[in-house]
């Protein structure tokens, strides 16, 4: 089920928000959808579930001591996706 929803955002960075939708062949609908799952770790899920054959799997993995401050590991990295799929 879809929904029309309403969010507040810069006219400029809209703008080019559906350009670059449209130099991806994509609706800024569609893009926005797909952010917000990568964003919320959808996909990983799905890969990692027709990975593993079945939605019923585990990680296991050894936890990685950060080497400085997380929140500005996390800004960089959003600033670099975001950047990229700007086109700048």
């Amino acid at each position: 089920m879809r929904r029309k929803i309403s969010v507040y955002v810069d006219v400029e960075l809209w703008e080019r928000f559906k350009k670059h939708a449209v130099e991806r062949v994509v609706g800024a609908s569609r893009l926005l959808e797909e952010l917000i799952r990568e964003e919320l770790g959808d996909y990983v899920d799905e890969a990692l579930g027709a990975v593993a054959g079945s939605d019923s799997y585990e990680l296991d993995f050894d936890p990685v001591e950060p080497k400085g401050p997380v929140s500005q590991f996390v800004r960089e990295t959003r600033d670099e996706r975001e950047r990229g799929l700007l086109g700048q």
